[in-house]
């Protein structure tokens, strides 16, 4: 996990980040946004889960800890939408 962004990647964060719409039952992947403080642990970063609903601007995830299912309270900046396969 790196600590500084690359030089093109630094500066403002785009507003869409910001106020992405995530739907129940979504599954998103924890990406840490380097540039804006976090306040869940730094081990979550990286792992999937699933969007269980809202809370104020941040978004109720959750996640596999090892082997318990955990619920974590975390805004959309740090959250990146994955698209799953459809079986037929």
């Amino acid at each position: 996990m790196t600590r500084r962004k690359n030089i093109r990647e630094r500066g403002k964060i785009r507003f869409s980040e910001y106020f992405k719409s995530l739907k129940d039952n979504d599954t998103v992947a924890v990406k840490r946004e380097i540039s804006v403080a976090s306040h869940f642990p730094k081990r979550l970063q990286g792992r999937t889960g699933t969007v269980k609903g809202k809370r104020g601007r941040s978004y109720l995830i959750k996640l596999k800890d090892q082997e318990m299912e955990k619920e974590y309270l975390i805004e959309s900046v740090h959250l990146k939408k994955l698209n799953r396969a459809v079986k037929k």
